[in-house]
């Protein structure tokens, strides 16, 4: 946001409904539910929030905006997926009124959604990427990266525009090569797909009490209370299998095992979780 701003000379932010970015002051500012963030008010201004996949909210990115953070696939929101022709036009709007465009890769990053980077399924690319969690394959470490020239501006004016308490830290620095490295010369990522497609023959379009959403190994089931949810998450926990719910959509079900799971693991975890819907959610 500091880099955005600095570089356009424009404070208008504009970010998503039910979007996730994180819980520290200015990632709330950007985090489009107002639960979470009531508390911590005011907040930063001339933030302005449209909804995700909606063209006609792009008429509110203007040239007074400096940018838009979005995240690749809505996270917290329960994998809400974009049109891809929704984010290309999303990168035609902000090429038009001179705002930079800001990707959230913190859940998608290094191949969760199959690709390398979400991005890369819309064939477009941001001018600023943001990263982290399996940034790190383990290791503490998050970036902000873009152009060179677009990072100039935080190098005057003032000096040390910008800086950071543990940034590079290199023991990170050597495990987030390493991963990287595991990723591009493994077939961890090209064996994804393949992955889910076994969450398909489980969960795709078989049932009318719940809905189905994937891409790559991010997925969820959509029930139609949190009651149903809760239930099959505490019945697949005492089966020994661990999953969650949503911070935006407690009525469903996250499923996002590591890329490195074996098919084995993931049909045992299909049966119980099946099993779990067969107990609980036949009736709601």
């Amino acid at each position: 946001l500091k880099l955005a701003k600095k570089y356009t000379n424009r404070s208008h932010i504009v970010a998503f409904k039910n979007s996730y970015h994180g819980s520290t002051h200015g990632a709330l500012s950007v985090m489009g539910n107002e639960y979470y963030k009531q508390a911590y008010r005011p907040l930063l201004p001339d933030i302005e929030f449209i909804k995700y996949n909606a063209y006609a909210d792009l008429e509110r990115i203007t040239n007074q905006t400096a940018c838009v953070i979005i995240e690749a696939i809505q996270g917290e929101a329960g994998v809400i997926v974009p049109d891809v022709l929704y984010m290309q036009a999303l990168r035609t709007r902000c090429n038009q009124t001179g705002t930079l465009l800001i990707f959230d890769e913190i859940q998608t990053g290094f191949g969760r959604t199959g690709k390398l980077f979400a991005f890369e399924h819309e064939n477009i690319i941001p001018d600023i990427l943001l990263l982290a969690k399996s940034f790190g394959g383990g290791m503490p470490i998050g970036a902000f990266i873009s152009d060179q020239k677009t990072m100039d501006v935080l190098t005057n004016n003032p000096f040390l525009g910008h800086i950071t308490t543990f940034g590079g830290n290199a023991v990170c620095a050597a495990a987030a090569e390493a991963n990287l490295k595991v990723l591009l010369e493994s077939n961890l990522i090209k064996e994804c797909e393949a992955k889910g497609e076994i969450f398909d023959s489980y969960f795709k379009n078989k049932n009318q009490n719940y809905s189905f959403t994937r891409i790559g190994l991010m997925m969820s089931i959509q029930f139609l209370n949190f009651e149903t949810n809760k239930n099959i998450i505490d019945y697949c926990i005492t089966k020994g299998v661990i999953t969650d719910w949503f911070l935006f959509n407690s009525a469903a079900l996250r499923i996002c095992p590591p890329l490195i799971i074996k098919k084995d693991d993931i049909q045992f975890a299909c049966e119980i979780i099946h099993e779990a819907i067969q107990k609980f959610a036949r009736n709601t």
